[in-house]
């Protein structure tokens, strides 16, 4: 889904637009709640054309039983199909959720310059897991990372999701 929100203010500091765009990721991640998916959001911002978002999705694993189903992955895949080419040089991801190893992967090879996360996640996320391939100089592209962006809003939905398929079983 694509969409053309631009900020006009490029004076804003980053931690503001920063909010902003998590804010955007958590409607995302709220759409996959309401379809029964893990609420994930995601948000591809093109810095270069005054942080207009070029990109965003939420997670569909179960509904299109894609293991790949992740709304990093498919962000990335519709950013890259928008603008023609797979490298996104020039833009960041917000992701409501720490990306995990096959994300933070896909994140280093469409060449995104960085991410912003809101949730940390102990059991699956790639840094959390001590895997940091965005700094690995041995690793041809680096990027930088953000963690804890509006984290308590995303856990709470992360929680609430999780405890509400506990007392449906």
């Amino acid at each position: 889904m694509t969409s053309s929100l631009t900020l006009s203010s490029s004076s804003m500091p980053l931690l503001t637009k920063s909010l902003f765009f998590m804010e955007c990721a958590l409607k995302k991640a709220h759409i996959a709640y309401n379809k029964g998916e893990v609420p994930v959001g995601a948000v591809i911002v093109d810095i270069n054309n005054n942080f207009k978002i070029i990109s965003s999705s939420s997670n569909c694993k179960e509904s299109s039983a894609d293991p790949c189903g992740h709304a990093e992955i498919l962000a990335i895949r519709n950013a890259s199909s928008i603008i023609g080419d797979w490298r996104l040089t020039g833009m960041i991801i917000y992701v409501t959720l720490e990306p995990c190893l096959m994300c933070l992967a896909a994140i280093k090879e469409a060449r995104l310059d960085g991410v912003f996360f809101a949730a940390y996640d102990s059991k699956g996320g790639a840094l959390s897991l001590n895997y940091n391939l965005y700094k690995d100089k041995r690793l041809n592209h680096n990027f930088f990372v953000v963690g804890g962006i509006r984290s308590f809003e995303s856990a709470k939905l992360l929680s609430d999701f999780f405890r509400a398929k506990r007392q449906n079983k």
